[in-house]
C-alpha cells in the first residue's frame, strides 16, 4: 500500500516509461494501490467498459438503513454550512448494512455495470461513473447527477425539470470543468444533461450525466499522477468549493469513506480510463456495508435525500 505522495509519484514513474498499470486511490488520496499489469495477482480483479455475458442469481436483499432522525443530524450540518455559504454542495454518504445471499465475488460476477472492481475480502464496488477518461491525448469526464425511479410517471421530464437537480448538476459540471481547466486546455462541455438507464435488481434508474472535456499536453503521460493528485477528490463525490466542502463531510459523516468514492483506473501504456467508485459493498467485522449517498443543496429536502440514499442501495443484477 501506498501512502499519499507516493501514490502520484508511482503513476508518474510508470505513466513517463508507458508501463501498463491498476490503480486504486481513496477518498481523502491518503493510500492507494498502483499495479503493474504484468505484476498482478489473484487479489484484485476488475472489468472496464464491460460487456460480460448477463448472468442471473436468484437474490435475497435486505438493507437496514439509519433512522431518519439520525441522517437528519447529518443532514442538518450540512444545511448550516450551505447557509453559512461554506458549500453549494455536498455530498453527503452513509454506512447501510445489508444482507445478502451472495458473497463479495459472486456479486461482482453477476453485476451489470460499466466499471466492476473486486478486492477479495474487503470490497466490491460496480459503478456507472466515469471519473476520467483520456484517448488521443484528450480528457473526457462525465459527471452523474440527478437520479429518480425511472416507472414514475413522467420521470424523464421530472427529472430534467427539477429545479433542485438542475442547480446541482449545473455546480457539479461547473466544478469538474474548472477542475480540468487545471490539467488541460481547450476545455468544453459538448454534451449536457443527457440520460441514462442503470438496471437493479429491484428498478430500473435514470440517471443524468453530462461530458466535459480538454486537450492534454504532448507529455501528459510523464505527468499521469499530477493530474489525479490535482482532480482528486473526485468533485462529483465531494462538492463545491471543492477544500471547504471535503471538511464538512468529515464533519457530517459519522464512518470512513474508505475507499468508497475513491477512483480506480487503468492505463494501458497509452490511454487511460477510470471510474469513481461509487456502488460499492465493504465487508467490515459485524458484516456487510453498502455506501451510498447524494448532494445537498439549499434546496435540498431531508425526506428526499434519505430516500434518495436509500434507493441508490441496490446490486445491478437481473
Amino acid at each position: 500500500m501506498l501512502c499519499g505522495r507516493e501514490i502520484f509519484e508511482k503513476m508518474n514513474e510508470l505513466g513517463s516509461k508507458r508501463i501498463p498499470f491498476l490503480f486504486l486511490i481513496d477518498f481523502l488520496k491518503t493510500k492507494g494501490k498502483i499495479i503493474p499489469l504484468n505484476d498482478f495477482q489473484n487479489e484484485i480483479q476488475f472489468e472496464i467498459q464491460s460487456e460480460n455475458e448477463k448472468l442471473k442469481s436468484e437474490i435475497q436483499f435486505k438493507k437496514y438503513p439509519i433512522s431518519f432522525e439520525e441522517y437528519q443530524k447529518q443532514f442538518q450540518i450540512v444545511q448550516e454550512n450551505i447557509l453559512l455559504g461554506n458549500s453549494y454542495l455536498t455530498n453527503l454518504t452513509c454506512a447501510t448494512p445489508i444482507e445478502i445471499n451472495l458473497s463479495l465475488e459472486e456479486i461482482y460476477i453477476y453485476s451489470q455495470a460499466r466499471y466492476k472492481l473486486l478486492w477479495k475480502e474487503n470490497f466490491v464496488c460496480f459503478s456507472p461513473e466515469t471519473f476520467v477518461k483520456i484517448q488521443d491525448g484528450m480528457i473526457y469526464s462525465y459527471p452523474m447527477k440527478g437520479t429518480i425511479d425511472a416507472s414514475v410517471e413522467n420521470a424523464e421530464e421530472k427529472i430534467l425539470n427539477d429545479p433542485k437537480e438542475k442547480a446541482e448538476h449545473y455546480t457539479i459540471v461547473d466544478l469538474i470543468r474548472n477542475d480540468l481547466s487545471k490539467v488541460a486546455k481547450k476545455v468544453s462541455v459538448p454534451k449536457f444533461r443527457y440520460l441514462e438507464e442503470i438496471k437493479t435488481n429491484q428498478k430500473t434508474l435514470l440517471q443524468v450525466s453530462s461530458e466535459v472535456r480538454g486537450e492534454l499536453p504532448d507529455n501528459f503521460h510523464e505527468k499521469l499522477g499530477d493530474i489525479f493528485d490535482e482532480l482528486l477528490p473526485a468533485g462529483s463525490i465531494s462538492g463545491a468549493p471543492k477544500d471547504k466542502t471535503v471538511e464538512i463531510i468529515l464533519e457530517a459523516e459519522i464512518y470512513d469513506r474508505n475507499f468508497y468514492t475513491g477512483v480506480f483506473g487503468v492505463f494501458d501504456g497509452k490511454n487511460l480510463d477510470s471510474a469513481v467508485m461509487i456502488r460499492f459493498i465493504e465487508q467490515s467485522q459485524s458484516g456487510l456495508i453498502f455506501k451510498s449517498g447524494g448532494g445537498i443543496t439549499h434546496q435540498s429536502s431531508a425526506e428526499d435525500e434519505y430516500q434518495e440514499m436509500i434507493d441508490k442501495i441496490y446490486v445491478p443484477i437481473n
